[in-house]
């Protein structure tokens, strides 16, 4: 255990003397369990005490002088109860004193009280501190140390905050205020009012009242600068292609840079499940698969950028500069876009107005705690959706599939959908379709058409989550970027089949086959034109990518 972390052992006494004896004693028997602090001033002993509450530390013994001039040993401990209300409380006192010692157990739960002076302590102190501390040790649980967020648990704002942080990869803990007296208590002992929820709070007491996502992707160590005047390639998004790109990028000696809008991985990163990945028979996490990448790329010295969008890419001689969201600007001399595709809004009357609260675009394990034991729905017939399906089953009631097919055979793997049948709480409903959502201040009930006979019929809903299409993130590039009809990027020898290429390619050469219409702006992974939706072969377009830069870079 880490020694700022040890449970503590508090001990005060206005005598300096005694309390250097105390302090002495307490170390040669407790220290390599506890932390030992002690202090001669009452007042200044219970500022100090909040100080630890806030940071999450954990006392489990105090130890007072009974005769103190700021204040009766009785009345301090009487105090620290308020803000340790589990720590044992033992009283310190003369012969004198033993009447008001013997009050106090009755009184105010005082655990024991021990007569000065204590020697030898092998008789006269450890036992009685022992017993007490082990009696502790049987019902403390360990207060989790990280970040912690309090809020509403069908706030927009609060599931921004952990969709970001979980797909970040920061361990967090999720407080509901109307249900979990830790949260009322966090506010509380931080004076905060519940008006400036959500609340994120650090392991070091520091805390963010409803904060932007820069402000705490900086709180938490995250880079939304760029360090360096100029990049031998940009990759604009952390889908499974862009962190492929960045891994090879970076292993052969580019400039790399590697810029996320949101969180690394993508679609791909929020899966409970990829088990169809070349070398992993028993499956991994799209957030495992995730972390993997990011701390090899790393490791070969490329720059995360995260959480930062790109707005405009524009071309200038042989070099582009990319416009970001905060206004700056970062000047490379190759772009490889990687920004993959986004779930389709569901077209349904009032869902727009849960999302974030019942209504959710992919983000199964970001909220499947709170899906525990109630009734969920899932749009959507693709591996996604089944991968969500499986998961969220662990937690909740009920999981039903809503598709407009009429089963899952065309859409998703055989292995997903054999897992499904498999599973009780797991109802797939073929030939629906969601028309409505229902709700006061979240999501309650759906209103569901039967497209065999027209017919609709409503159900209680707790949760919906979309998996729906593949809406390629392309809306930021500009019009020169040549992309089909549903927004795809066309690369290589599929240009020559617009009008407009011929007036845009100046080259002699032919376009890469990852090359857009833009001689050194190349695109891989689901964002392309033909791409075949899978994470195996976007990590295989991400690394191809690299190897069309390295040649692009020859030239100028």
């Amino acid at each position: 255990m880490a020694e700022d972390k040890k449970p503590i052992i508090f001990s005060i006494d206005d005598d300096p003397q005694v309390l250097r004896s105390l302090k002495r004693d307490l170390r040669a028997e407790f220290k390599k369990e506890y932390r030992i602090i002690s202090t001669d001033s009452a007042k200044e002993a219970l500022e100090a005490l909040v100080e630890l509450k806030k940071r999450g530390e954990t006392v489990a013994l105090f130890i007072s002088d009974q005769r103190m001039p700021e204040m009766a040993g009785v009345d301090f401990l009487e105090a620290a109860k308020d803000i340790f209300p589990k720590a044992k409380r033992v009283l310190l006192t003369a012969y004198s004193d033993t009447d008001a010692a013997i009050k106090a157990i009755n009184d105010v739960q005082l655990d024991y009280y021990l007569m000065k002076p204590w020697n030898p302590p092998n008789e006269k102190l450890y036992p009685t501190l022992n017993d007490l501390l082990d009696e502790w040790w049987v019902t403390y649980r360990p207060e989790f140390q990280g970040i912690k967020i309090v809020g509403y648990q069908y706030s927009p704002k609060s599931h921004a905050l952990k969709d970001f942080l979980a797909g970040n990869l920061k361990p967090y803990q999720w407080l509901d205020i109307e249900t979990q007296a830790k949260a009322k208590e966090l506010l509380e002992l931080h004076e905060i009012d519940r008006k400036h929820l959500p609340v994120v709070f650090f392991e070091d007491g520091s805390h963010l009242k409803n904060p932007d996502l820069q402000t705490l992707a900086r709180q938490v160590g995250m880079n939304p600068q760029a360090k360096s005047d100029m990049y031998d390639v940009v990759i604009v998004g952390a889908g499974p292609a862009g962190l492929a790109a960045a891994v090879y990028g970076g292993s052969e000696g580019l400039k790399t840079l590697l810029v996320e809008k949101r969180a690394p991985g993508g679609q791909a990163g929020t899966s409970s499940r990829i088990e169809n990945y070349l070398g992993f028979p028993k499956g991994l996490s799209g957030a495992d698969l995730t972390r993997r990448a990011i701390t090899q790329a790393e490791r070969f010295g490329i720059e995360f950028l995260s959480p930062q969008e790109v707005t405009k890419i524009e071309t200038e001689g042989n070099y582009k500069n990319i416009m970001l969201g905060d206004g700056s600007i970062i000047h490379t001399k190759s772009v490889i876009i990687t920004t993959g595709v986004d779930y389709r809004k569901l077209p349904a009357e009032g869902v727009d107005g849960f999302t974030g609260a019942g209504v959710y675009y992919g983000a199964a394990t970001t909220e499947a705690l709170s899906c525990k034991d109630k009734e969920v729905f899932i749009v959507g017939g693709g591996n996604s959706a089944g991968q969500g399906a499986v998961y969220l089953s662990q937690f909740a009631k009920k999981v039903t599939i809503l598709i407009r097919k009429p089963d899952l055979s065309s859409s998703m793997s055989s292995y997903l959908i054999d897992q499904i049948d498999g599973i009780e709480n797991i109802e797939v409903q073929g030939r629906r379709q969601v028309v409505k959502a229902e709700g006061q201040d979240h999501l309650e009930c759906l209103t569901i058409e039967n497209l065999e006979d027209q017919s609709d019929y409503k159900a209680h809903a707790d949760a919906l989550f979309i998996f729906i299409g593949a809406r390629p993130f392309t809306q930021w590039l500009e019009e020169h970027i040549i992309r089909n009809e549903k927004g795809f990027v066309e690369t290589g020898k599929e240009l020559f089949q617009y009008e407009a290429f011929a007036k845009l390619w100046k080259q002699e050469r032919d376009p890469f086959y990852l090359e857009t219409c833009e001689p050194g702006i190349f695109a891989a992974g689901d964002v392309r034109a033909g791409a075949m939706n899978r994470v195996a072969s976007a990590v295989g377009e991400g690394a191809m990518a690299i190897k069309f830069v390295h040649e692009y870079l020859a030239e100028i």
